[in-house]
């Protein structure tokens, strides 16, 4: 099992009367919400919780990108990523990812998961998300009947980028250039793995299994009502010939909560998942599926935007709903321990993108939740899948020998030796 701890970095300062007075959470949120000198503290606190999940053993720590809105307030997730590649040691530095549709040319992002390749020694994961209906067509502009036709164009370029060692030019519809040689290149070879986060388009299955990537579903319906879009994954899987069904080849995002007892868990932490489903989760319907995003086949399929509310809202569901329902996995180390094993049985997932930090939770409680996961049920689920413990198709292969960051020497006294003639 792989295990990234995930933040998506919600702003925490959200009023209480927030779904009374503003539409959506998302592409059109109030600006005075927004306080600047505010986000210093709350950047640098996630950033720092990010660097403690992988000093407790998680596998790796993942980003993500969004746009215009306070449910994650990071635009630029490869930002945040170089930070953690100089700070951090071992762990795999997840970007879940970067949405290639909505940049011009997409060789940006080549160049840039290269460089977080070479900076961290080998230790990225790369995400490829079509991106949210919000992000692409609402905040950037994008026509969302075309949206996957450029990311499809975006996606090609960035694999012949990262793979061709000569100078190539691109003539596609999206993008024209003459002369495409990125410098630097990745460390992994051909190039980093890759993960697909996905809401349940079959299209989405079909492109993860052609190209060898991991499919995530990335939802806050819980793991529960994600059966049936997982058991079509697989179903695909076994009607495309696939050589195998190795779980790593699909993931799953839990947000998780763990104290000692049950009793304690919803003590400490019922108020910060209904922030989170509340107030975070408050989108617009209207922005959550704009005409022509979802394909017919996705449509067909039953498959809905993950971002659009339940029929009444969240507002109507208690921390006993939320956590009957597989929204939510909390409670003792040994009743998430169950949870957790009986969610990556059933969805047959080898890759859980922890969702531990929740709404406006303080470090504090995140990092006592964080330690007892760690500690208490994570090594408990690590060999849920003997059978598969060779596949390393879909996780990071780092340096064997890696650079330290600050080991600089002491500052020379008089000239070098390298400078003299």
């Amino acid at each position: 099992m792989k295990f990234t701890w995930f933040n998506l970095m919600p702003w925490p300062d959200l009023p209480d009367d927030f779904r009374e007075k503003n539409r959506s959470v998302w592409v059109d949120i109030d600006q005075k919400l927004f306080d600047p000198a505010r986000s210093h503290e709350v950047y640098n606190t996630y950033m720092d919780l990010l660097e403690y999940a992988a000093t407790v053993g998680f596998d790796g720590i993942g980003v993500n990108e969004h746009h215009q809105n306070g449910y994650g307030i990071m635009p630029s997730p490869n930002i945040i990523a170089a930070g953690l590649a100089r700070r951090t040691k071992d762990a795999a530095i997840v970007v879940l990812g970067n949405s290639i549709a909505l940049y011009n040319p997409p060789v940006r992002v080549a160049e840039e998961f290269a460089m977080l390749d070479c900076i961290s020694g080998g230790r990225l994961v790369a995400g490829f998300p079509v991106g949210t209906s919000m992000d692409t067509n609402y905040c950037y502009g994008q026509i969302p009947s075309l949206t996957r036709e450029k990311y499809a164009e975006a996606h090609d370029l960035i694999i012949k980028a990262w793979t061709t060692r000569e100078p190539f030019a691109f003539n596609g519809r999206y993008n024209k250039l003459r002369h495409v040689n990125i410098w630097p290149r990745p460390i992994q070879q051909p190039h980093p793995p890759v993960h697909i986060p996905g809401g349940g388009s079959v299209e989405t299955y079909d492109f993860c299994i052609d190209n060898t990537y991991s499919y995530s579903y990335l939802s806050f319906s819980g793991y529960l009502r994600a059966q049936a879009l997982m058991n079509g994954y697989w179903q695909r899987v076994e009607e495309r010939g696939a050589p195998d069904k190795s779980p790593y080849r699909a993931g799953f995002a839990q947000t998780i909560c763990v104290a000692e007892t049950d009793e304690e868990a919803e003590r400490l932490y019922s108020e910060h998942v209904s922030y989170f489903y509340n107030r975070c989760l408050h989108v617009y319907p209207g922005f959550a599926d704009a005409p022509g995003y979802r394909t017919i086949k996705t449509i067909q399929s039953g498959a809905l935007s993950q971002y659009a509310p339940p029929r009444g809202g969240y507002s109507q569901l208690s921390w006993k709903d939320l956590v009957e329902g597989g929204h939510v996995i909390a409670g003792s180390p040994e009743t998430v321990r169950q949870r957790m094993e009986e969610l990556i049985k059933g969805l047959h997932v080898g890759n859980i993108f922890c969702l531990m930090h929740v709404g406006n939770m303080p470090a504090d409680k995140c990092m006592y939740s964080t330690r007892l996961f760690a500690e208490k049920v994570m090594p408990k689920l690590r060999d849920i899948f003997p059978e598969h413990a060779d596949d390393d198709r879909f996780w990071c292969k780092p340096l064997a020998q890696r650079v330290t960051a600050g080991s600089l020497p002491p500052a020379p006294m008089r000239a070098p030796a390298s400078a003299q003639a």
